[in-house]
């Protein structure tokens, strides 16, 4: 059981991997010093943040090193994972996620549908931002667009056909709303205060 939770981590790293090098290798041919790899101390801080002291105290701590490689900053004990801050994004969005949207996340990650009536929860209590309502693989906002600013939230994952009656669009990202709406990652956002 504990290693097929390990193999789930390492392929969510790897995709935060390969995400974070590309967008390395773009700030390198433009000329730019990537900036310096924040100390293991600042990624569990930073993945802490995601969630109340309760869970994220005892949560896993997954992150990326300097080459690259993934790796458990620091091993929990509650089922929870924490993720920190996506450099990439504007503003902070670590996350953590328990057992079933860890799951739901190693599913969207290889574009394989989430597995069926594992409903999942998550926190990002210090936000995100997401490039895009409608397109779970969006890199950055549509022309015309900026991304969309939930601010803190928790997350259902994987509802299945529980979500009618929510909006399907982001205009007020400060009431619950469902994003990815029509896609196998559809999933319910509720903003917390």
């Amino acid at each position: 059981m504990r290693s097929r939770f390990i193999v789930s981590y390492v392929v969510l790293i790897v995709a935060v991997v390969v995400f974070v090098s590309s967008r390395s290798l773009s700030a390198q041919m433009a000329g730019m010093n990537a900036p310096a790899a924040p100390s293991d101390a600042d990624l569990i801080k930073s993945a802490m943040a995601a969630a109340p002291a309760a869970v994220s105290e005892h949560a896993t701590v997954m992150a990326v090193d300097a080459q690259m490689q993934p790796h458990v900053l620091r091993e929990g004990t509650n089922g929870w994972t924490c993720i920190p801050d996506n450099p990439v994004s504007p503003g902070p969005d670590p996350m953590c996620v328990d057992k079933n949207g860890l799951e739901w996340m190693k599913a969207y990650m290889a574009h394989q549908d989430p597995p069926k009536d594992l409903v999942g929860f998550g926190y990002m209590l210090m936000g995100g931002s997401d490039a895009s309502n409608d397109d779970p693989y969006a890199s950055g906002p549509a022309a015309g667009h900026q991304w969309v600013d939930t601010g803190a939230h928790v997350m259902l994952f994987n509802p299945g056909d529980r979500l009618a009656g929510y909006p399907t669009t982001a205009e007020n990202p400060k009431a619950p709303y469902v994003m990815w709406a029509n896609t196998p990652y559809a999933h319910l956002m509720i903003p917390v205060k």
